[in-house]
Order: C-alpha cells, then sequence, then structure tokens
C-alpha cells in the first residue's frame, strides 16, 4: 500500500510540474510562438542527428517553393574550477529555394 501511495504521489507531481513547464517557456519568450488562426502546416520536419557536440539539422517545404533548414539550439555549462558559466548557442534558420516544395 505504501508504495501504491508514495508512485500516486509522485505521478500526481509531475503531472502538477509538467503543466508549469508551458507557462515557464512562454513567459520567457522560450517556447514555440503562437500561430495566428492556427493556420499552418503541423507536418514533422526530416531530422538529421549529427554526432554528440553538434547541433541536429531539421529541414521540410515552408510555402510553394522554399525549404527551411534549421539547427537545433545547444545549452551546457562551462566550469572552469569555480565559476559556472551557462551557455547558450543559438539555433540557426535558413530558407532556400526549392523547387520540389509544392503549396498547399
Amino acid at each position: 500500500m505504501r508504495r501504491l501511495t508514495a508512485v500516486g504521489a509522485a505521478l500526481a507531481l509531475a503531472v502538477l510540474l509538467g503543466g508549469c513547464s508551458q507557462r515557464y517557456y512562454d513567459e520567457r519568450g522560450k517556447a514555440d510562438a503562437p500561430v495566428a488562426g492556427r493556420k499552418g502546416d503541423d507536418a514533422p520536419a526530416e531530422v538529421h542527428n549529427f554526432p554528440d557536440g553538434f547541433g541536429n539539422l531539421a529541414t521540410k517545404c515552408v510555402g510553394p517553393g522554399k525549404r527551411g533548414y534549421a539547427t537545433t539550439r545547444d545549452v551546457h555549462v562551462e566550469d572552469d574550477g569555480g565559476d559556472a558559466e551557462v551557455v547558450i548557442i543559438p539555433a540557426n534558420a535558413v530558407v532556400v529555394d526549392d523547387p520540389e516544395c509544392k503549396g498547399p
């Protein structure tokens, strides 16, 4: 019975904390931007994984004749023996012409 209660409490805590994460990122401008009128392409991107230490690459058609490429961003801590510094490497995005991308 104690095990069941502990598991239930842990699950409830995870659900409560999980619900806060979206708001946390929204308030800090780190969540996905809202799409006007909920219009847009929610199809998954094609992701190319790179080795550790390199950002992954995602690509998909983003409009008629246009393809977007984006890298993942990276956050790591550099600790030089006392003062830890958080380093954020921003994501990069590029849009190029691609005649194979068809319009909606």
